[in-house]
């Protein structure tokens, strides 16, 4: 069998290895067998395809893998729908309390109560939006 076809094979079965782990160690030494088969393509000898191998593996290993692995752990950025409104000043266009109010979220008028239950929000005041419960905001005052 030629080497290139060797590497080929080595490089599949460390591949498949790669989706039993999902640790994105062994798909940096599969890339780099694939490396080592194309160093065999160019007709080197077996040491200059080892030495292509293991120069691939360290790269990659170093290089790729922290990158890789730090957009695969990163948390969502984008909030959407009621989660966006999460931590939002309003203005309390409706006095506020714990039984409820009416306040303006980024234009629009919501129902709200406030948190805790004995705060009161006085119209023109603003507050923070704590969470949002069914189409209700509960607030809090906006303290500086």
């Amino acid at each position: 069998m030629a080497d290139w076809a060797i590497w080929i094979v080595v490089a599949g079965a460390l591949l498949v290895g790669e989706l039993l782990t999902l640790d994105l160690t062994l798909v940096m030494f599969s890339l780099a067998a694939l490396v080592g088969a194309a160093v065999a393509v160019l007709g080197a000898d077996a040491a200059w395809q080892i030495v292509g191998f293991v120069v691939a593996a360290g790269g990659f290993g170093l290089g790729l893998r922290p990158v890789a692995r730090r957009h695969l752990q990163r948390a969502p950025e984008l909030r959407t729908g009621t989660q966006a409104l999460v931590g939002e000043q309003v203005l309390v266009v409706e006095r506020v309390d714990g039984q409820g109010g009416r306040v303006k979220i980024k234009g629009e008028i919501w129902t709200a109560r406030t948190y805790p239950t004995t705060t009161v929000l006085e119209a023109g005041s603003q507050a923070h939006v704590l969470r949002i419960d069914g189409a209700t905001a509960i607030v809090h005052r906006f303290e500086i």
